[in-house]
């Protein structure tokens, strides 16, 4: 049975079967929020939406949809209108990474993924923010990464989707306020399955950087609800940041590159 709109406020969390999306919706339902959740897994998607109410007493709705594909978007747009889901906030948050030579990956693979971090995001984000913007206004939070703030080499296509979030977040968060405020959130290595799915292995000396994905969830919510139109995870990987800033382009990606073969081996 629906519960009227005016009962307390709706998200929209993408990739919210597992990670940091899970994290994030689980934060939303504690500060008061109704969920339209959606990921690809429908075992997943229904076990998080069950929890989710029985843990916090909160309306959860999910829309099983692929977001990788062109469709995706629509679907689950089409999905929140039908079933009357204007959101105050969207968490956009699904995303996948590859790690290996980009000469030797699958470009099938490669399309799929900026499908799902590039285009979809942008699409979502431009329904959303228009319906917002016709609306009581809202809050987007776009979900980034380190990897946004120097060359990735071994993830060349990943950094630069990931560059591309970074710089689309800051223009909108100038060009929709006051109205909606929207917030980058930049994590680094997180206790996800990001490193299995995209085979990407970290080496020990980043150990120490290594976040829980509920404090990462925590960081960027309180940063969006903040009105910040930008957050690093961590204060170890804020300094990375800035240092990566300041170093020449080229040598970043060479020194990442001899780093990450090292590794590798």
């Amino acid at each position: 049975m629906m519960m009227e709109r005016n009962v307390s406020p709706w998200a929209v969390v993408t990739g919210a079967s597992g990670g940091l999306g899970m994290e994030l919706a689980r934060d939303l339902a504690r500060r008061g929020f109704r969920l339209l959740i959606t990921a690809r897994s429908k075992p997943r998607l229904t076990q998080v939406a069950r929890e989710l109410e029985a843990a916090h007493g909160r309306q959860v709705l999910y829309e099983v949809a692929d977001l990788a594909t062109a469709t995706g978007v629509q679907q689950v747009f089409a999905r929140a209108q039908q079933l009357d889901v204007f959101p105050e906030v969207l968490a956009n948050n699904a995303g996948v990474g590859m790690y290996g030579e980009f000469a030797d990956q699958d470009l099938a693979s490669i399309r799929s993924m900026l499908q799902l971090d590039l285009i979809s995001l942008t699409e979502l984000t431009h329904l959303f923010a228009a319906q917002m913007r016709a609306g009581n206004g809202g809050r987007i939070l776009l979900v980034g990464s380190m990897a946004a703030y120097q060359p990735v080499p071994m993830m060349a296509a990943y950094g630069a989707a990931k560059a591309y979030v970074l710089s689309f977040g800051e223009a909108l968060a100038a060009e929709l306020a006051p109205q909606i405020n929207v917030c980058v959130l930049s994590p680094g290595i997180m206790e996800t399955g990001f490193g299995s799915v995209s085979g990407y292995k970290h080496p020990d000396s980043l150990r120490p950087m290594i976040l829980k994905a509920s404090k990462v969830a925590q960081i960027g919510l309180d940063a969006l609800f903040a009105g910040r139109s930008g957050v690093i995870a961590g204060r170890l990987n804020g300094l990375m940041a800035l240092v990566s800033r300041l170093l020449p382009r080229r040598f970043s990606a060479q020194t990442t590159v001899r780093m990450e073969r090292k590794t590798q081996r």
